[in-house]
């Protein structure tokens, strides 16, 4: 699944144009691809439910306050799948302002909907990219993660 979102990712995020893309001929490009539909389906879903998450208002959930004093605690669930190196680099985001509450929070949501056996920070990476390109008004953010991601000449720890 997580493979269909790069390949998804990767070819449509120099678009452009604005992506309309019918669903069906988008599964009969990813069967052609190589991908099976069952997995196809899930990333489509998964695309679905990131969408919907910008239609959503969780600020309400969030604690309001100075940021610096905020401590997110972690389900066994959710620390089964960002080890601790991850968590690290979410917390590192939310310093350098990259990520915000409710940014850290839509990516965490995604990370826990992903149906893979394996974890990595890389793949945490590319899923905040993916939050940040679908979320108007973070462009800003999204070329910082963009660089943090793409450029190691700057010595950036993560």
């Amino acid at each position: 699944m997580f493979d269909i979102l790069m390949y998804l990712f990767e070819n449509f995020i120099h678009s452009e144009t604005e992506i309309h893309v019918d669903q069906d001929e988008l599964t009969e490009e990813l069967v052609r691809a190589g991908f099976h539909h069952d997995e196809i389906y899930k990333a489509l879903a998964w695309l679905e439910k990131l969408a919907a998450l910008q239609e959503t208002d969780i600020k309400p959930y969030l604690t309001k306050g100075v940021v610096s004093s905020v401590t997110r605690v972690y389900t066994y669930e959710e620390e089964m799948r960002l080890d601790l190196e991850c968590r690290g680099f979410l917390m590192f985001l939310e310093q350098v302002g990259v990520l915000d509450g409710s940014t850290r929070e839509m990516v965490i949501d995604r990370v826990m909907e992903i149906d893979a056996a394996e974890f990595c920070l890389e793949d945490l990476k590319w899923v905040v990219l993916m939050v940040l390109f679908n979320v108007p008004g973070k462009e800003n953010a999204y070329a910082q993660m963009e660089d943090l991601l793409f450029d190691d000449s700057n010595g950036v720890l993560h």
